[in-house]
């Protein structure tokens, strides 16, 4: 479990975080009070983003399913799945949001989360395969964090027998970890078409270049 120690205050407000973690709870609560079964099975295929067959460009566009890739970033399979993201969306979305700004935090999440989304459609083996939860946008935002604050460290609890340690590390030293973790699991994973590891990775790749674009305009913001 990361805990975030931030390095960077800003003031003012900051409203895309907290909206963000009320869309997921909208989301999750939606899918709650559907009927269990079918019901919820073909409304992660309708609004989740599904794998793609040859023809998967052509389907893209065909009613509106491009939009799916937005979508699927708000549902959730399960309250843990919704409680992972969540956690994971406050310890890097609410730093990242003070040094990007609300409106370019969004873009981040938005952007890279449809991105990853796709790229997970196209790299996943089985067809046919709803994509759902924040992931592939929570790693764009992992990416987007790394940049911002190279030189940050993280605080980690490891359980060491019957106690727990805390240790603090840099940050480029525990998302690196994470990240090779995403490209072993992609490859040799057991549960490949469980968890869209391609999103992971193809997010935080987004997120850390969409970051990188972003920072003469976060310069030119700071000098006035």
């Amino acid at each position: 479990m990361f805990v975030d120690l931030p390095t960077r205050h800003r003031s003012g407000l900051r409203w895309a975080t907290p909206l963000l973690a009320t869309a997921f709870c909208a989301g999750y609560l939606w899918l709650f009070l559907l009927p269990a079964g079918a019901g919820l099975n073909a409304a992660f295929l309708r609004w989740g983003a599904v794998s793609g067959s040859p023809g998967y460009w052509r389907d893209l566009w065909h009613d509106g399913r491009v939009f799916t890739l937005v979508s699927a970033l708000f549902l959730h399979a399960n309250l843990w799945h919704l409680i992972g993201n969540g956690l994971f969306l406050l310890i890097f979305g609410v730093p990242a949001e003070r040094a990007l700004g609300s409106w370019r935090l969004l873009a981040v999440f938005l952007i890279g989360g449809a991105l990853a989304n796709l790229a997970a459609a196209l790299l996943m083996e089985s067809p046919g395969r709803a994509i759902i939860g924040a992931s592939g946008g929570i790693s764009a935002l992992v990416g987007a964090y790394l940049v911002l604050f190279p030189k940050a460290r993280l605080g980690v609890v490891l359980p060491l027998g019957l106690w727990l340690e805390f240790i603090r590390a840099p940050a480029a030293l525990l998302i690196g970890l994470w990240a090779l973790l995403q490209l072993i699991f992609s490859f040799v994973g057991p549960s490949f078409g469980a968890v869209a590891w391609w999103a992971h990775l193809a997010g935080f790749v987004i997120g850390a270049i969409m970051a990188l674009g972003f920072r003469p305009g976060i310069a030119r913001r700071r000098r006035h």
